[in-house]
């Protein structure tokens, strides 16, 4: 399935955005590395994740309310060297 531009972001928001997609791949890979038998360490990795994901969640929200995009799609994308959004 194709999917339709549906907008495009300041460049101040697509670095947002970028910087905790870039956060959250590189957290999820280090969470690779350990186990939870690393105890503390892993444990702050993980709440880590979460409160990543979260921020991540929440930009996307933002940025759906601002622009007034679909709220029933949710599945939306972006391109960070154009700025579109996908939905």
């Amino acid at each position: 399935m194709k999917k339709n531009i549906i907008g495009k972001v300041t460049a101040e928001e697509r670095d947002n955005i970028q910087q905790l997609h870039e956060r959250c791949n590189g957290l999820i890979e280090l969470a690779k590395c350990l186990s939870s038998d690393d105890g503390e360490i892993y444990e702050r990795l993980i709440q880590d994740i979460r409160i990543t994901k979260e921020k991540y969640r929440n930009w996307w929200s933002a940025m759906a309310e601002k622009y007034d995009w679909d709220k029933n799609e949710n599945n939306w994308t972006i391109n960070f060297k154009t700025r579109e959004i996908f939905g």
